[in-house]
């Protein structure tokens, strides 16, 4: 059978978007199925793809991945906090 796991279905999506040259990428827990090892070289590239070109927006779980943000905002109950 040709199954591939999450993660590299994952790893597909990342790279058929930036293939793309995106003015933004949305990405919705974008390591969550990763090993912490490929989860941070992910995390890296996203983070470089921010560019004045090119918006990055995740969503993650991830205190660690969120820390590398420009910017945090947070979701609680509904409601946003943006610091």
């Amino acid at each position: 059978t040709n199954q591939i796991s999450g993660g590299e279905l994952m790893r597909v999506a990342i790279a058929r978007a930036i293939v793309q040259n995106p003015k933004v990428i949305l990405a919705d827990e974008p390591t969550g199925t990763l090993d912490s090892h490929n989860g941070e070289i992910i995390a890296e590239l996203l983070i470089t793809m921010a560019t004045p070109n090119c918006s990055v927006v995740f969503v993650t779980h991830s205190r660690d991945f969120a820390l590398k943000a420009d910017r945090i905002m947070y979701l609680k109950d509904g409601c946003l906090d943006v610091t």
